[in-house]
Order: C-alpha cells, then structure tokens, then sequence
C-alpha cells in the first residue's frame, strides 16, 4: 500500500469523524433557536433552555427506581449479579464451575481442555471449603436441600432450615452430636415455623438418623436457641391429606369442622396432630360418602390404623357432645 493511499484513507476517517461530531452538536442544540437542550428526567422530556421548546417527550427512563443518598446505600440497593441465598455455605458468593464438558457454543472440549477444567473444578472445590466449618456447611445444607425435595418442602422452608442451621453451628451447639442429625432437627423446626409441618415419622423416612435422636436433637435444638415454635396445628395436615387421597374440598371442609369441634371439647390435648389430622380426614371422606379406607390415609399419613380408629370415634363423639 503507497503513502498517498494511507494518506487518502486517513483524510476519510477524519472526515467521517468530523460529520458524526457534527451530527452529535446538531442534536445537543434546539433546532428553533440553536440554544442548548436540558433533560428533564422527571417528565421524561428534552427541552430547550432558551426557548422551551419540547425536543422529545415519553423518553424511557433507563435509570433505577430507587433512590440512594451515600455509597453505602447505593451498594445495599444494587441488583448486580446474583442474590445471596442462606443455602450454599459461600451465600452463593462463590464461582461455580458446571460439570458439562461443553464451550460457550455448546461444542466439545478436547480431551486436553477436559483435563484442564477438572484440576480448575478440583482446586475450586479446595477453595471454596477452606476450613472446617465451610466443610461442616457444606455437608449440612446439602442434607437440608436433600431431605427438603424429598419432603416437597417449598424454599422458604429451606432457607429457614439453613439459617436455623447456621446459628447453632455459630453457638457451638454441634459438639457431640452428628451433622445430619442437627441438619435434619433443623428442617423439621422449619417446617413447623412456617405452617407447612411434617411428622417425626416422615422426616425420619428421609433422614439418615433415627426418630429419637430427631426428636431429642430438635429439643436441644429449640431450647438453646429460643425457637419460638408453636405447637403443631391438625388442621395444618388436611390439606395434604386429602390431595393425596383425592378428596373433595367439601370433604376436607367437613374435617376441618370435625378438629374445630374436638379443639372446643379439649379432646386434642396430649394427642398427636397426625392422627388426630388422620381420622378427622377418614371420619369426613365416610361423611361426604367419598369411599376412602383406613389403609389408605395410614398409608398416605404413616400411621397405625389402630389410631385412626381411636381417633376416628374420638371425633365423632365430641361433634355428637357439641351438637346436643
């Protein structure tokens, strides 16, 4: 290439920098008068500050909604990137390398790339559980996210499980006892603080402790940290039930009334809200003529049938009381 070639593109470049300068101050004056436009962020308009003259109006305002007043503020308030969740023992902080040998494109990596990326997932893992306790997080909200599907526990319950998790971890309330038995403590106290309670005997299914350590763990539990959990409702149970065994919602309103009739005679005292939950949804399905058998809703509560039976002329006895 000659210099009078280089010498003609670059007279080019110039000229067609000049123009767009120039088509740039064209729109920063007022094609009325030539006086200086202003943007009125408010009303969403561009004005001319000599004439008044409304250049623009119904502009998008790309800006946040929020108002922040110190730097601070400004970062508490920013929405960049993702949310911290209580669920990862890094609060989601960290990077997270994906297990799928795959580019950008969604083409294979070579067999040398592939090596590569699993000594980047090793040393990542190895940085993410620097210590014990992110190891002991780690281990614990694993088995809470586990037992949590199992249960079909929505993610608030999680989310409060981990926390839960997490302050007795903080007040050193694990020394003898086992991770799992403490995670699942934790779940099960969840669950009962937000409304959407499940039995001993269906945590113990998914969980790998025992009932009793569950149980003598969630009170140790309770009690160190001041849990404030209320007393399981029955009520809380029937609409799980009767999903599960296809009722009516005339049926599951008939149990509802058959517990609000046994609360009022104080036969629910010292009774487990399960069966107690368990025979009012049986006691209803035969009321509503919805042929449901005591081995069904044992099966679906993971109870004895003989306590439904218990419970079941329990029930009607105390709306029998009522009645008259």
């Amino acid at each position: 290439m000659t210099d009078s070639t280089v010498r003609r593109f670059q007279e080019e470049n110039a000229r067609d920098e000049n123009e767009r300068e120039d088509e740039e101050e064209d729109e920063l004056v007022c094609p009325e008068c030539g006086g200086r436009l202003e943007s009125d962020t408010e009303r969403g308009e561009t004005v001319c500050s000599e004439c008044g003259l409304v250049v623009e109006e119904d502009e998008i305002d790309r800006g946040p909604e929020w108002r922040a007043f110190d730097s601070a503020e400004k970062d508490e308030k920013s929405r960049v990137g993702a949310p911290t969740t209580k669920m990862m023992h890094d609060e989601g902080l960290s990077t997270n390398i994906g297990w799928q040998d795959k580019d950008a494109y969604g083409n294979s990596l070579s067999s040398r790339q592939r090596q590569k990326m699993q000594r980047l997932r090793t040393w990542n893992e190895r940085f993410r559980t620097r210590d014990s306790k992110e190891r002991n997080l780690k281990q614990a909200l694993g088995e809470i996210d586990r037992m949590a599907s199992a249960l079909g526990l929505p993610e608030n319950v999680r989310e409060t499980a981990s926390v839960i998790y997490r302050r007795a971890l903080d007040d050193d309330l694990l020394p003898g006892r086992s991770i799992e038995g403490v995670a699942t403590a934790s779940l099960y106290a969840a669950a009962r603080q937000a409304g959407t309670p499940r039995s001993l005997d269906e945590v113990a299914n998914v969980s790998r402790v025992g009932k009793d350590e569950i149980a003598r763990t969630y009170r140790y539990v309770a009690r160190e940290l001041g849990l404030e959990i209320e007393p399981a409702d029955p009520k809380s149970y029937v609409p799980r039930f009767a999903s599960d065994l296809e009722l009516s919602d005339e049926a599951e309103r008939r149990a509802r009334q058959l517990l609000d009739s046994a609360q009022k005679a104080g036969i629910h005292s010292g009774k487990s809200p399960v069966g107690l939950a368990a025979a009012a949804v049986y006691a209803a399905s035969l009321l509503t003529n919805e042929k449901v058998t005591q081995n069904e809703v044992s099966e679906v509560a993971d109870i004895s049938e003989v306590t439904i039976r218990n419970r079941y002329h329990e029930l009607l006895e105390a709306e029998e009381d009522i009645a008259t």
